[in-house]
Formats: C-alpha cells, structure tokens, sequence
C-alpha cells in the first residue's frame, strides 16, 4: 500500500479473506492476479469458481507459478480446473516449469 501510495495510486482496497467466499458482489473485477498461490489454497478448484463469479464477463484470471514452488500446480491441471470452473485457457508464456497462464469465462468471445 505504501509503494501504490508513492506512486499515486489509491484506488487499492486491501481485503482479506477466504478464497472459496470472496465478499464481492458477482461481476466486479476486470482481473485477478494469482501469483505462486493457487497450490497454497486447500480447496484451489473451489477458488478458481469464486474467481470466476467476481469477474466481469471479460474479466480475466492470471495465474502465475514456478516449479520451486513445492505445490506447484502442473499446466494441465491448472486447464482441467480452470475449465470446471467455467474458465478457458485463451494464452500461455514461459515454460512448463515456470509459467504464467491467462484464462476467461468460457462464454467469453476472445
């Protein structure tokens, strides 16, 4: 928040809360962003659907990952849960062991 600040930004609402129960109203976000944290989540499919409720129809999830990571989650499996929670994946960059991955609503027209 300090950093956003710094630079102008204030239009950041830091919330916690449980990625399975986001408290946001259907259709609210553009984007999300999850960088190195879909294979620390208990429940990462639970959350891929929350993430696609809170999103705009042309909203998009990013996930990023990197194979260090002990519970890092493998492309295909990231594909098959992404798709069961009504999400497609539209692009890819990096390597298998360390990617980011952009997906959208399967109703979602690229």
């Amino acid at each position: 928040m300090r950093r956003a600040a710094e630079q102008g930004i204030v239009n950041i609402t830091p919330t916690e809360a449980d990625a399975t129960s986001l408290p946001y109203e259907e259709g609210t976000f553009d984007a999300a962003f999850l960088i190195t944290v879909l294979g620390e989540i208990p429940d990462p499919q639970a959350a891929l659907g929350e993430l696609r409720r809170v999103l705009k129809s042309a909203g998009r999830v990013v996930v990023g990952e990197i194979f260090i990571d002990p519970d890092f989650p493998r492309l295909a499996w990231l594909v098959r849960c992404a798709r069961d929670a009504g999400l497609i994946l539209d692009r890819r960059t990096g390597t298998p062991a360390a990617y980011f991955a952009r997906c959208r609503a399967e109703s979602n027209v690229a």
